[in-house]
């Protein structure tokens, strides 16, 4: 039992510190309102957070959810009735667009659509959904309307 435990030891060790190290690109939550608008200015100018890419502008964001969903996805999407597309797709794509392209803590695309009076995070995800639906059904995607 002792061989057993201590042949795991350094696996344990070696795991441990691979995953106590802190990101370069995190600093950690801010302390106060002055490192918060430290690291937000650092993060809206990055192109990728955490390993993921961050869209520039609705267009770049449209190109890369093309990239990430599936083309039988896609058609599931694009089915769906746009009245209650935000509402089926918000805890779904929406939860993993506000925590990957990091609308909370913010990112360049957050900031862009900042510019574009969508303030809140959960509000430009459904932003988003409703442009990509529209974008999929071949209807214009006016900025200022879904603003």
């Amino acid at each position: 039992m002792k061989k057993s435990i201590l042949a795991l030891l350094p696996l344990f060790l070696l795991l441990q510190s691979a995953f106590s190290q802190t990101d370069k690109e995190e600093k950690g939550p801010p302390s106060t309102e002055a490192e918060f608008e430290q690291q937000y200015q650092e993060r809206i100018r990055k192109e990728v957070l955490n390993g993921v890419y961050i869209p520039k502008n609705l267009e770049d964001a449209m190109v890369e959810l093309d990239k990430r969903v599936s083309a039988e996805a896609r058609l599931k999407f694009k089915a769906l009735p746009e009245d209650s597309v935000c509402n089926l797709m918000h805890n779904r794509l929406g939860q993993w667009m506000i925590l990957n392209w990091g609308f909370y803590g913010g990112s360049r695309l957050s900031h862009y659509l900042r510019s574009a009076n969508v303030t809140f995070p959960d509000d430009m995800a459904d932003f988003l959904i409703l442009a990509y639906h529209r974008r999929q059904n071949a209807k214009p995607i006016g900025i200022k309307e879904l603003a």
